[in-house]
């Protein structure tokens, strides 16, 4: 379940309607159904025992499972002790009623003809109260679980957003200088590049500054690093070459912000710039899968060096892909013989296609 980071009131449960949630409350009922087989002393066997306390727990589990799946919404609208004590108040309900429901059981003929009276409780009051109250402290337990994982998550999301705005002020001042100096001097020799320059350069500050989008579209992640491209273009001349294999990647794939670009920056700051030959940053993707891979490439600059602000790029950059997509997104970097790669791999996301506006007519 997606919560606000910034919300103090942001309801912890996860979505009980997805299958990993399920299949953790299987988990725990059985747990628990193992823990209680060993605690008391049956005159049944224990697989016997196990079987019949397993059978209970999990009609008790899946039932609240079911019945949180179907109250997600409302659930969502509660602060944290309201939605706490509307869940416990819940699992009570259910416990109770699987008991009650348990005990009748075993009082009805089928049972009782069959021989298998003697599975079954006799004492419905006992037998539910006990049961409530083995109800209400496995269920708080798991409540502080939700609660304890749901804030480390929070604290995750906050820490990357920070390091996103820290990224985003991250436009190094040598930059900004010599793209200033490139532009005055454009100024007296070709004034019509030097005013598609000031405009680059305005829609490059535009898009690495805003605060509106946390995910873009591939092409507009890849049109914000070929902005850059051109800026550094300027000042580096035939130093710099950059080689774009990227035209098979979905323009509609959604992709964090800020994800390319400072590859890109960190390529051409550390492996082209320090070589007085310059030398050729490759950008490549493709998609095979269901997944989509891009690869940068740059030389080694002559005094191999991970600078700080190399370093808060891809971690950024590494702790946003596993946000976005969990266990599916990775970041692969590192030195192979001449060159420094970074691999980027995440599951294709498209964004959905906006509908027409009433009496919008398609063009021919």
């Amino acid at each position: 379940m997606k919560t606000d980071p910034g919300s103090d009131n942001a309801f912890y449960l996860p979505d009980f309607c997805a299958q990993r949630t399920a299949l953790a409350i299987v988990l725990i009922v059985e747990l628990t159904a193992i823990v209680l087989t060993l605690a008391r002393q049956s005159a049944l066997d224990f697989w016997t025992d196990l079987a019949r306390t397993s059978m209970l727990l999990l009609w008790t589990g899946l039932t609240v499972a079911a019945l949180l799946c179907a109250l997600r919404d409302r659930l969502l609208r509660l602060t944290v002790p309201a939605g706490s004590a509307a869940v416990l108040f819940l699992v009570a309900a259910v416990v109770a009623a699987v008991s009650v429901c348990a005990c009748l059981l075993g009082r009805s003929h089928l049972v009782v003809d069959s021989g298998a009276a003697g599975l079954f409780p006799t004492d419905a009051r006992s037998f539910g109260s006990r049961n409530v109250w083995i109800g209400l402290v496995v269920s708080g337990l798991t409540l502080r679980y939700f609660y304890v994982a749901q804030q480390w998550r929070r604290s995750v999301e906050l820490r990357a957003a920070a390091r996103v705005h820290a990224l985003q002020a991250r436009i190094r001042p040598h930059f900004l200088f010599n793209s200033m100096n490139t532009i005055a001097a454009l100024t007296r020799s070709n004034p019509a590049r030097a005013e598609s320059a000031v405009q680059d350069l305005a829609d490059l500050f535009r898009a690495t500054l805003t605060d509106k989008h946390d995910t873009i579209t591939l092409a507009e992640e890849l049109e914000v690093a070929r902005t850059y491209q051109r800026m550094e273009q300027l000042r580096l001349g035939e130093r710099l070459k950059v080689e774009w294999h990227t035209d098979s990647l979905p323009a509609q794939a959604l992709v964090p912000h800020l994800m390319i670009q400072p590859l890109l920056e960190n390529a051409i700051y550390h492996g082209v710039e320090p070589r007085p030959q310059g030398g050729t940053v490759t950008i490549s993707g493709e998609v095979n899968g269901g997944l989509i891979t891009i690869v940068v490439r740059n030389p080694l600059g002559n005094a191999v060096s991970m600078r700080d602000g190399n370093r808060l790029a891809l971690a950024n950059i590494r702790e946003r892909l596993s946000l976005m997509y969990g266990e599916r997104g990775l970041m692969k970097s590192g030195q192979y013989d001449a060159e420094y790669i970074v691999t980027l791999r995440f599951p294709l996301l498209e964004k959905a296609a906006e509908p027409l506006a009433p009496g919008a007519v398609l063009a021919t």
